[in-house]
């Protein structure tokens, strides 16, 4: 399966904003994007700042969104003319489609840290939806659906640390701490979410 193995911390430079991508550390002091404000973007000419085309403001709104998703680009393709097909607004289809990914509902119910560590907890097993086994991380998830962590890994201590950590969770989801259980109760709407991207400028970008 490809995947990006690069730093991520560069990732959110190129973008010029904190995509979120390392958990805690995007919180503190030791964030790059928060350090190295006046070095640009990575790379020799990253301080060279040039006035984007409207197709420059598309492809970088593209670029943040799979960035943040962690999903390349046949995939976010993919995405997207699903997205395309189902009748609604494309934009809000798609918002929805990426958020209800499992690895994404992984993270939003707080079973991880950052959408990077919750995709490797859902590829090694340690997730359940509706009872069964569950290690593809861009398995959709749907109404009523019980997202769960499985028996034999609710000792570790990995998960217990999590538990201690009390997180706001969207109005989409619900939980239940003390059986390790998170459920989708809605469909995730753009309102009820802090959407880092303009998915206007992607529909265009897709469009041409």
């Amino acid at each position: 399966m490809a995947k990006y193995n690069g730093p991520q911390c560069k990732l959110c430079r190129r973008e010029g904003t904190k995509l979120f991508l390392k958990g805690d550390r995007c919180y503190s002091t030791k964030c790059a994007v928060v350090r190295r404000q006046s070095a640009g973007a990575p790379g020799q000419h990253g301080q060279t700042r040039k006035k984007l085309s409207n197709f420059g403001l598309q492809l970088r709104e593209k670029q943040k969104a799979k960035r943040i998703y962690g999903v390349l680009e046949k995939q976010f393709r993919i995405i997207y003319n699903s997205a395309d097909k189902k009748v609604g607004v494309t934009g809000e289809n798609l918002i929805s489609f990426l958020e209800m990914r499992l690895d994404n509902v992984v993270f939003k119910l707080g079973f991880a840290n950052s959408r990077k560590e919750a995709r490797q907890l859902v590829s090694h097993g340690h997730f359940c939806v509706n009872g069964r086994k569950v290690d593809i991380p861009s398995y959709r998830v749907k109404v009523n659906d019980i997202v769960e962590v499985r028996e034999k890994s609710r000792s570790t201590e990995k998960f217990k640390a999590l538990f201690e950590n009390n997180k706001t969770l969207p109005l989409w989801l619900a939980i239940d701490g003390e059986s390790y259980r998170g459920k989708v109760v809605a469909v995730p709407c753009k309102e009820d979410l802090n959407v880092q991207f303009n998915e206007t400028l992607i529909v265009e970008f897709y469009s041409k």
